[in-house]
């Protein structure tokens, strides 16, 4: 697995039965990330999406959605924005609840991070329901933001998660349709 293509990637996730729940089957990017031709790949991957739309900032959703965010980040020479569960962010924060495919959850972000009209790439590491992503969304329009690219790493199709996305340039690695 050293020398990763672009038809490897998927190789590198490792699946994960009931977690965070009986039922549940988690797909684990960090069999990917500790492999570094596969997470120089993956990168490489995301940047060619995104290199030409003159982004301002990338927003990460904690805590996977750090990892390639911060990455792309520095290669487009964006600033790169938090948005954390909550209580972890150290400024005034705005707030945004969502449901997901295993309960509910809420995302914050610095009320300072994005300045109205920035051009925002928002990134996360798997889109299954779509409700953090739309979550994220929100906080960053509401910042007066414009969201011009949402990425992730995995796709899981079959929860349908792009149906709260609609409207938006979404981008996915790899997708697993079951």
């Amino acid at each position: 697995m050293d020398n990763v293509n672009t038809l490897d990637l998927k190789k590198c996730i490792r699946d994960v039965p009931d977690f965070p729940k009986k039922g549940i089957i988690f797909k684990d990017i960090t069999t990917l990330l500790n492999n570094p031709s596969a997470l120089r790949e993956g990168c490489s991957q995301l940047y060619d999406l995104a290199k030409d739309l003159r982004i301002d900032k990338v927003a990460g959703i904690e805590s996977r959605g750090f990892i390639y965010g911060a990455m792309l980040a520095e290669k487009l020479n964006a600033g790169f924005v938090l948005i954390r569960k909550p209580n972890k962010l150290p400024a005034d924060t705005i707030t945004e609840s969502y449901d997901l495919e295993y309960g509910k959850d809420t995302i914050q972000m610095h009320k300072d991070a994005i300045l109205p009209g920035e051009r925002v790439l928002l990134h996360d590491d798997l889109l299954a329901t779509g409700g953090t992503a739309a979550a994220a969304i929100k906080l960053i329009e509401r910042l007066g933001g414009i969201v011009v690219q949402v990425s992730f790493v995995i796709e899981l199709s079959f929860l349908k998660g792009r149906d709260k996305l609609a409207g938006y340039d979404i981008k996915t690695l790899m997708d697993f349709t079951d």
